[in-house]
Order: structure tokens, then C-alpha cells, then sequence
């Protein structure tokens, strides 16, 4: 199971963070968001995946993001096309596409995505463009028809450790590839709790 820990803002925050070593830090480039990144990303390891994480952004500000931060990964949370999408696959960055799952989902939506992509993640429908803090119901995933791994994401916190529990035994879990985390970790927008993170990170792992 990955570890991918999103909303990262505060430089210091950042190092400590990243010395827990999670598979992923995510890193917003939204000017709307509460945890909208402008600064400078610390020296962190090279086995830490750095996000950028991107709504309806243009093309050439994804570009230059990735050149600038050196991301290793992008994650479009906007309603960005398939033919966006692949602008950028197979092109030395992995794309997460994401998609936001309210009472229902129509999977069919995925078809068009998934020769463009790498992973697929599934996150809570809300007000917000993730940071929502708000769980949807994951046994939606038992109709996930595809083979493609996801990120799982939305409003998981501590508290979740016993849904993860049983989700880790079900048919929806098989292609599940990483947990991704944020405001249920946070004293404040992008400032992450560094003891609830070991916590959930040595009980999920």
C-alpha cells in the first residue's frame, strides 16, 4: 500500500514531513485553494515522489511547473480531456487522473482515460477540488471495471483505520495502489500533524 500525502505548503513542515518517508508528496498549484504552493520544495529524498496537482490548468503552466519543481508526477483534478491527458503521458512524468465520486458513479467515464494515463484516483465529490474532508462510499468501487491502479482518496483520517481494515478484504481493494491523505491530517490548511501521520502510516503499512 503507497502513501501519498497531499496539501503540502509550509517549508518546514515540508522536511518533517517528508523524513516519515511517504511514497508521495502533493503539491497544489491552484491560486482557489486553501493550500495553494508558491514557495520553494526543501531538499527531500529521491524515493519521495514529488505531485503537482493541477485544476484546469493550461498546458504550458503544467509544463512549467514540472521544470521549475522538478515533479515527478502531475494529477489533474479538473475536467481535463483525454487528449490533454495525453499530452503529457509517456513524456518522463506519471499522470493521475481524478475523478469525484458522489452517491453514484458511471464508470464508463473511464474508458477514454485509460490509454492516456497511468493511475486513475477517486475522490469525494464536494465544494471544494479535494480537501473536502468527507469519505464517499467505497463499496462503489466493487464495480471498478478496470485493471488500472488508483489512488484512494477523500476525507480519509485516523479514523478511518477500520474501514481500511475491511476494505482491504474486498473485491474493490485489488487494484487499489495508494491511500492519499490531507485535511483529516492537519492542524491547519497545509500544515500537516506529524504524530497523526506516523500513526496512520505504521498501521496502514
Amino acid at each position: 500500500m503507497k502513501f501519498k500525502i497531499c496539501g503540502m505548503k509550509f517549508q518546514e513542515n515540508i522536511q518533517q514531513v517528508a523524513a516519515l518517508q511517504p511514497d508521495y508528496l502533493g503539491f497544489i498549484f491552484y491560486k482557489k485553494s486553501k493550500r495553494h504552493f508558491e514557495g520553494t520544495i526543501p531538499q527531500i529524498s529521491e524515493s519521495i515522489q514529488k505531485v503537482g496537482v493541477f485544476v484546469d490548468a493550461v498546458a504550458r503552466f503544467i509544463k512549467e511547473k514540472i521544470n521549475h519543481y522538478e515533479l515527478n508526477v502531475i494529477q489533474l483534478h479538473g475536467e481535463e480531456s483525454p487528449e490533454f491527458c495525453q499530452q503529457f503521458y509517456k513524456t518522463g512524468v506519471s499522470v493521475i487522473k481524478v475523478f469525484s465520486v458522489g452517491k453514484s458513479f458511471n464508470f464508463k467515464i473511464l474508458d477514454s482515460y485509460e490509454s492516456v494515463v497511468d493511475y486513475f484516483l477517486f475522490d469525494t465529490k464536494g465544494a471544494q477540488k479535494g480537501g473536502n474532508g468527507v469519505t464517499f462510499d467505497w463499496t462503489l468501487l466493487e464495480n471498478y471495471p478496470s485493471q488500472k491502479p488508483y489512488f484512494l482518496s477523500g476525507g480519509i483520517g485516523l479514523e478511518s483505520l477500520n474501514d481500511l481494515k475491511q476494505f482491504k478484504e474486498s473485491k474493490a481493494y485489488k487494484y487499489c495502489y495508494a491511500i492519499d491523505v490531507n485535511s483529516r491530517f492537519e492542524d491547519y490548511a497545509g500544515f500537516k500533524n506529524l504524530k497523526k501521520l506516523k500513526t496512520f502510516k505504521n498501521s496502514i503499512q
